[in-house]
C-alpha cells in the first residue's frame, strides 16, 4: 500500500466521521458545529478530488456516505414534514392542492388519519397552499401508503427514492462527461461534494429527482432520442419547475421541427402527470402560492438584497413586491436573449447556456437556499468552470440565519459569501476568453501558413 492510497483511506474516514456527526448529533441551530463539521468534510473533498484513485473508488464512497444518513432525520430542513402531510392526504384520497394545512386544524375541511396538530405544528408553510409539483407528490404518497402513522419510516422511504436517484445521476453523469471527451473524475465533483451529500439525501430535497431526469433527458438528447429525451424534461418539470426556465434553448439548439417531437413529448408528460390532480381551483391556489413565492420570501439573496437595500433607503420599506417580479423578469428577458443570439452546436455547449440561465436565476433570485445549488454543481461538472464548487463551500454560511429564532440573516457573510462567487466568477470567465482568444489566434496562424 502507497502513502498516497493510505492517505486517501484516511481522508475517507474523516468524511464519514464528519457525515456521521452532521447526520445525527448537529442540529441547525449550532451553526458553530455544523460549520466545523461542514469545513471538515469540505476540507476532505477538494483533497479527494485532487488526489489519485480509480473513479470507481470515490463513486463508491460518494454512495456509502449518502448511506450514512439513512435512519437520520433531516437536521438541517424542516420541509419534509410538508412531505408527509401532503402524502397523508394523498393515501387518504384529498388532493393536496385543494386546502390550506390549517383547514384540517379548524375543522373547515374533513378530518383526515394522521394530520395531527403535533404534525401542524411542524410545518414551516401552514398558511400556503402546497407548491410541490406531482412527480415529488407520487414520492409523498408512497411514503405515507406504506408507513401511515411512522414519520421516521417515510423519511426513510423518500431517502431511499433520492438515494437512487442520485446513484443514478452519478452513472449518467459518468456516460455524458465520457461523450463530451471529458475526464471521468469529473463525476467525483458532483458525487462527493458535500453540499450535495448533505442537501438532498440527507436533508430530502427533491433536486436529486430534478437533477437524474435532466441528465437523463440529456443524455437521451445526445443519442437525437428526442420523445425519451422530452419524456424525462417532463418529468424534471414535474418534480419542480425550475427546468421551465432551459426550453429557449433546447428550442434553439433542435430547431423547429425536431423541437416539436421533443416538446410534445415533454408536454405531454407534464399534463399526463398533472391531469389527475388538476382543477381551475387547484391552478388558482398554485398561482397564489406562486405569487406568495416570488412577492413575500427572502433568503441569502445577492443581488436582490443590494437592491432591497437602496429600496429602503429611497422609499423607507421593503419593495419586494416590487423587486420579486421585475427580477424575475429580467431573468426571463436575458435567458430569451442568450438562447437567440447564441448558437448551440453541440450539447456540452447546450449545458453550458443551460448553467449560465441558472446561474443567473440564481444571481437575480429573492430566495437562494443551498440545496438550489445542487442543479448548477451538476451542470457544471460538465465544463471548465468551477465557481459552483466554491459556491456550494461558501452557501452553508447561510445557515447562521437558525441561531436565532428569528432567523435573522447575518448580512456580513451574505457578502463574504457572494464577493468570492462573484470574484472567482469573473476570474474565470477572463481565463475563458483568453483561452478561447489563444485559440482563435492559434488557428488563424495555421490558416495562414496553410495558404502559404
Amino acid at each position: 500500500m502507497t502513502k498516497s492510497n493510505t492517505a486517501t483511506y484516511i481522508v475517507t474516514g474523516i468524511s464519514a466521521l464528519a457525515y456521521l456527526a452532521l447526520a445525527y448529533t448537529t442540529p441547525r441551530t449550532d451553526f458553530t458545529q455544523l460549520l466545523v463539521l461542514f469545513a471538515v468534510a469540505f476540507g476532505c473533498y477538494l483533497y479527494l478530488i485532487n488526489s489519485r484513485f480509480p473513479v470507481w473508488y470515490g463513486i463508491g464512497a460518494a454512495v456509502v456516505f449518502r448511506l450514512l444518513f439513512l435512519f437520520a432525520a433531516p437536521a438541517l430542513s424542516d420541509d419534509y414534514f410538508r412531505f408527509i402531510w401532503d402524502g397523508r392526504l394523498l393515501a387518504a384520497g384529498v388532493n393536496p392542492y385543494l386546502h390550506l394545512p390549517q383547514s384540517f386544524i379548524s375543522g373547515d375541511a374533513p378530518p383526515v388519519a394522521g394530520l395531527t396538530t403535533a404534525l401542524y405544528q411542524q410545518l414551516n408553510s401552514p398558511h400556503y397552499y402546497s407548491i410541490y409539483p406531482p412527480v415529488s407528490q407520487a414520492v409523498f404518497w408512497v411514503s405515507a401508503e406504506l408507513f401511515p402513522n411512522n414519520l421516521w419510516a417515510s423519511v426513510v422511504v423518500m431517502r431511499v427514492v433520492l438515494l437512487l436517484a442520485e446513484a443514478g445521476s452519478m452513472l449518467l453523469l459518468l456516460r455524458l462527461l465520457r461523450k463530451m471527451a471529458l475526464p471521468d473524475k469529473h463525476v467525483l465533483l458532483y458525487a462527493l461534494n458535500p453540499l450535495v451529500i448533505l442537501e438532498l439525501v440527507g436533508n430530502l430535497h427533491f433536486e436529486a429527482l430534478i437533477i437524474f431526469f435532466l441528465l437523463l433527458s440529456l443524455l437521451q438528447l445526445y443519442y437525437q432520442r428526442y420523445v425519451f429525451s422530452g419524456i424525462a424534461f417532463g418529468l424534471a418539470i414535474g418534480t419542480k419547475l425550475v427546468p421551465l426556465m432551459f426550453l429557449p434553448f433546447l428550442l434553439r439548439r433542435l430547431g423547429p421541427r425536431k423541437f416539436l417531437l421533443f416538446g410534445g413529448a415533454a408536454g405531454g408528460t407534464v399534463v399526463a402527470v398533472f391531469y389527475p390532480l388538476l382543477s381551475m381551483e387547484v391552478i388558482r391556489h398554485i398561482f397564489q402560492s406562486l405569487d406568495l413565492y416570488f412577492q413575500k420570501f427572502e433568503f441569502n439573496a445577492s443581488i436582490y438584497f443590494l437592491l432591497r437595500w437602496i429600496g429602503y433607503k429611497l422609499a423607507g420599506f421593503n419593495i419586494i413586491w416590487i423587486l420579486g417580479p421585475l427580477l424575475s423578469l429580467a431573468t426571463l428577458l436575458i435567458i430569451v436573449w442568450l438562447a437567440a443570439k447564441r448558437r448551440l452546436g453541440s450539447i456540452r455547449r447546450l449545458v453550458g447556456y443551460m448553467a449560465a440561465a441558472l446561474t443567473i436565476y440564481l444571481f437575480l433570485a429573492t430566495t437562494v437556499h443551498p440545496w438550489y445549488l445542487t442543479t448548477l454543481l451538476a451542470l457544471t461538472t460538465m465544463s471548465r468552470f468551477r465557481f459552483a464548487v466554491v459556491w456550494s463551500g461558501l452557501a452553508i454560511l447561510s445557515y447562521a440565519a437558525y441561531q436565532t429564532t428569528s432567523n435573522t440573516e447575518n448580512m456580513g457573510l451574505i457578502m463574504l459569501e457572494y464577493t468570492l462567487v462573484f470574484l472567482w466568477l469573473l476570474v474565470e470567465l477572463y481565463l475563458y476568453r483568453q483561452r478561447k482568444r489563444h485559440l482563435i489566434t492559434e488557428e488563424e496562424v495555421r490558416d495562414k501558413t496553410g495558404k502559404a
